[in-house]
């Protein structure tokens, strides 16, 4: 029995990645149905899929592959993920949404960052003991994770809306703050690695270091977006066929990433601009989303059936506590913002009372900004315990806010309004 688990294992390592490719999107669909079944979302059910595959669990997918190998879908994802936030940002709609929909998303995105940091901060270095240093890696770990924590999943949002028919102050509010949280939360994690690698590093802080490199970083990006965004709106008119369209939307996207991280900026803030600017500026904009969408579901399920498979369980006893805290202080975070949001801009009482329990969600961009963030810490165990607590605090958040985000909107009086 012994022999021939071995055999199997020996062979599963040996398999060419397009088998491993093939068992990330049928295993990715049937733990999404189940999901789905179960009343969860689909999200919860790749992700639980693939830590079933993963080194720790089934050994399935061996270390190498799930980190080294297939590492270039997380990438492919990320690109067309932030494209879409990018889609989102209609200037035509953002000049409606008014200063509610600014102060709460400033306030509830920046209390998340300052009290998941805080919370996890004070308090994971108590759990996990001082094998390490606070100041080189459990304060960076905090701060970054307190960047990543700022972001909401619009389509969990979004789906929960549609579902129940919602309609009102607090709805309209809700979706404009989930539309510009994303792209927020970039801008953060941009600001947050910069920081966290200066401790890491023991290098010190300075004004090039926190404001200078960063912002050039950031400049190189939205320059990238912008002009890619630009050739496009020149090039589509010569290009009839959606077929075709889909063809030059999704090279655009996997060649802005490209160029991005070769020239150490963010693939993410670039294709967020180009999302803008194609959405604002290209004739038939929405086309060019609607033939990217269309690829969106397999890429999707690829990318958070791999993140699962990330999990590792020899730390998944430290990692828990750390997935508490994350949703601790995120939850407090969100709340807090956002009533004192709600407070400045003078919002209807509803929307004090029930937004932040509408803005619980998050997924995608959660997932591949700590994916992309473990690499600060190189090939040690605390890298494992960070990507192994922010997917257990995602399938948290993914598991409870569908529920919280429906008592908000029944609760309001807005849901079956639509």
């Amino acid at each position: 029995m012994e022999l021939s688990r071995l055999y199997l294992i020996s062979l599963l390592e040996q398999s060419h990645p397009l088998f491993h490719i093939g068992l990330l999107l049928l295993c990715g669909y049937v733990g999404g149905k189940i999901a789905n079944s179960l009343k969860a979302p689909r999200v919860s059910g790749y992700i639980v899929a693939g830590m079933l595959l993963s080194p720790s669990i089934s050994g399935v997918f061996h270390e190498e592959l799930v980190k080294e190998d297939l590492a270039i879908i997380t990438d492919m994802a990320l690109g067309i993920i932030a494209f879409s936030i990018g889609g989102t940002l209609e200037l035509a709609r953002m000049k409606r949404l008014g200063k509610h929909i600014f102060w709460i998303t400033l306030l509830q995105a920046i209390a998340a960052l300052v009290l998941v940091t805080a919370v996890v901060g004070t308090f994971f270095p108590l759990i996990h003991g001082s094998e390490f240093s606070f100041w080189n890696v459990y304060l960076p770990m905090a701060i970054v994770i307190g960047a990543i924590s700022a972001a909401t999943a619009p389509a969990a949002t979004l789906a929960i809306i549609h579902e129940y028919k919602a309609k009102g102050p607090l709805t309209t509010i809700l979706l404009g703050v989930v539309t510009l949280d994303d792209g927020l939360t970039i801008l953060f994690y941009s600001f947050a690695v910069t920081v966290a690698r200066s401790l890491i590093t023991q290098d010190s802080l300075s004004w090039h270091s926190m404001l200078i490199s960063p912002s050039l970083h950031i400049t190189i990006a939205l320059a990238l977006g912008g002009v890619v965004g630009l050739c496009i709106g020149k090039l589509i008119r010569f290009i009839p066929r959606r077929e075709a369209m889909l063809g030059v939307m999704v090279g655009s996207i996997f060649f802005t990433s490209g160029l991005a991280l070769s020239l150490k900026s963010s693939p993410l803030l670039a294709n967020m601009v180009l999302g803008f600017m194609v959405v604002n500026f290209v004739r038939h904009g929405e086309d060019l989303f609607g033939v990217v969408e269309s690829i969106e579901e397999p890429i999707f399920m690829m990318f958070f059936t791999l993140a699962g498979a990330h999990l590792d369980l020899g730390v998944i006893g430290i990692a828990g506590w750390l997935a508490l805290l994350i949703v601790i202080g995120r939850f407090s975070g969100k709340f807090l913002g956002t009533r004192l949001g709600a407070q400045i801009s003078h919002a209807p009482e509803t929307v004090k009372k029930y937004l932040g329990l509408g803005l619980l969600p998050k997924a995608g961009v959660t997932v591949g900004l700590v994916l992309i963030a473990k690499d600060l810490f190189g090939a040690t165990p605390i890298s494992e315990v960070m990507v192994s607590a922010v997917l257990g605090s995602v399938i948290i958040n993914e598991l409870l806010s569908p529920l919280l985000v429906r008592y908000a909107l029944v609760k309001s009086g807005e849901a079956g309004r639509a």
